[in-house]
């Protein structure tokens, strides 16, 4: 089965040709316009990962990364978040709403597909590691 991966951005031409690149590259992909259909469709649908824009027409993107970090269904999807905004605040920002990796737009296509593996290989060793752990042994957090 292919990763499902959530994109969350108000672009729709944006949406359109990542989701493209994303779909050549093996994944499925799920896309949602505002940050409440993105908080939805994390919950409905549970994805391995989402990229998720700052920039969004209803509540911004660190806020999502907020709401989906306090909700145990979808506290551990890595969240990467897409910008066009820059600057050591923004990733501050980032890192405190629970961000596990940041994008800058205009995009790499080549990077996108490259950093949703390696997010995908990251959570995969973190759960292999747990499942490794000792029963009551607290998990290591993969976020930087």
């Amino acid at each position: 089965m292919a990763p499902k991966i959530l994109v969350v951005d108000d672009e729709q031409d944006f949406l359109d040709l990542l989701s493209y690149d994303l779909r050549n590259s093996g994944f499925d992909i799920l896309t949602a316009n505002t940050g409440m259909a993105g908080l939805n469709m994390a919950r409905r649908h549970l994805p391995d990962v989402i990229l998720l824009d700052l920039q969004l027409p209803d509540i911004d993107g660190l806020s999502v990364c907020e709401i989906l970090r306090k909700q145990p269904s979808t506290a551990r999807i890595p969240v990467v978040l897409v910008t066009a905004m820059s600057g050591e605040i923004v990733r501050a920002n980032g890192v405190v709403s629970g961000a596990d990796h940041f994008l800058p737009k205009p995009l790499d296509r080549a990077a996108v597909c490259n950093c949703v593996e390696k997010v995908l290989r990251a959570r995969d060793a973190q759960l292999e590691a747990e499942a490794a752990a000792p029963e009551g042994a607290l998990p290591m957090s993969s976020r930087a």
